[in-house]
């Protein structure tokens, strides 16, 4: 009954994420952060990043990457597939409850105010997600060079966020080796 209740819980907790998660993955940030870290301390704040950078760079959704990451670590693979389905599953319904009526009134014009209002609040949750990382993730010059690099690069080019990642990677690791830092 007991190991019932923890994937009840895993489920309903990244079903909770799932269905706060309005504008993808990256708005899920600050809600994962704070049931996964803050609330359920299945994850501390650094893995947490570590598996949204993974999730970004491999293929799928990041938020249903991120939740598979989350959930093998805490309950390996049953923890994997019920974290999963517990963050896709709101969704699933919401998906399948609009696709039948949103074609109807889509072209109202409260319709098109209400989700105009939606994209300016995911990207102020976006924003936030983004400065909590950054306060977490650019601790000294070395990580600030590397911020900046990526970002102009993203910016100035269109290159895959996956040959970012893996440039950032082998960056933090050269150093390292150069450096002698140990952590």
């Amino acid at each position: 009954m007991r190991r019932m209740s923890i994937y009840l819980d895993l489920f309903l907790t990244f079903a909770k994420v799932g269905v706060m998660t309005f504008g993808g993955g990256y708005a899920m940030l600050p809600i994962l952060q704070r049931e996964v870290v803050e609330n359920k301390k299945w994850a501390a704040e650094e893995e947490l990043m570590d598996y949204f950078a993974i999730g970004q760079c491999t293929p799928g959704v990041i938020a249903v990457n991120t939740a598979t990451f989350i959930g093998h670590k805490y309950k390996g693979i049953w923890g994997a597939i019920t974290a999963t389905v517990g963050v896709v599953f709101p969704s699933l319904l919401i998906v399948s409850a609009l696709a039948g009526v949103i074609e109807a009134f889509s072209h109202l014009i409260w319709v098109q105010n209400a989700f105009g209002g939606i994209r300016v609040c995911v990207c102020v949750l976006i924003c936030n997600a983004v400065v909590k990382l950054f306060k977490k993730a650019v601790i000294d010059k070395v990580t600030l060079a590397i911020f900046l690099i990526v970002a102009l690069g993203s910016y100035f080019t269109s290159l895959s966020p996956v040959i970012f990642v893996l440039l950032a990677g082998a960056a933090g690791i050269a150093i390292q080796m150069v450096g002698g830092k140990k952590k």
